[in-house]
């Protein structure tokens, strides 16, 4: 891939976390498990396992976010450096997106068919969390579809380098 493609690439997906970080952080320092709990039909558990998740989120996307901004201030851009860094983008940004570690909501692969959002929830969520992650899908699906080569392209040059 040519270097203004790369580098294309990783600004948009520095605009996109940034953007994502932004929107989290404002809700994660608006809300407390007390008050998510009180627009919640879920049990306790189930809240906090969800705000841990938007933490773990948040702190994954801002690790991004600042890794493509040193990657775009360095010159010259090199483009194996930010081929590295949209891949572990891909992995532990979009990846924690739609299927996170521990599980705190799922993809529902059948969405793409029904025109149904695909994020699913175990149990009824909080109003605004379930507002939040509505909001950003369709930026992480779109980032997904961008970032995909990264998935198959880099592990294989990586392997024929080994």
């Amino acid at each position: 891939m040519a270097n203004t493609i790369v580098k294309a690439q990783t600004e948009q997906v520095e605009s996109f976390l940034g953007n994502t970080v932004h929107q989290l952080n404002e809700f994660l320092n608006e809300v407390t498990l007390s008050s998510l709990m009180e627009e919640s039909a879920g049990s306790k558990e189930y809240v906090s396992l969800l705000l841990a998740n938007t933490r773990r989120l948040a702190v994954f996307c801002d690790e991004g976010h600042n890794a493509c901004q040193v990657i775009l201030k360095s010159e010259p851009f090199r483009k194996s450096a930010a081929e590295k860094v949209l891949y572990n983008i891909y992995h532990q940004c979009i990846e924690e997106f739609f299927a996170p570690r521990n599980d705190a909501w799922y993809e529902d692969s059948r969405s793409a068919y029904t025109g149904k959002n695909s994020i699913q929830f175990h149990e009824a969520p909080p109003t605004r969390l379930k507002a939040v992650v509505r909001h950003l899908e369709s930026e992480f699906q779109t980032i997904r579809e961008e970032l995909e080569y990264y998935e198959t392209d880099y592990r294989t040059k990586m392997m024929q380098s080994n």
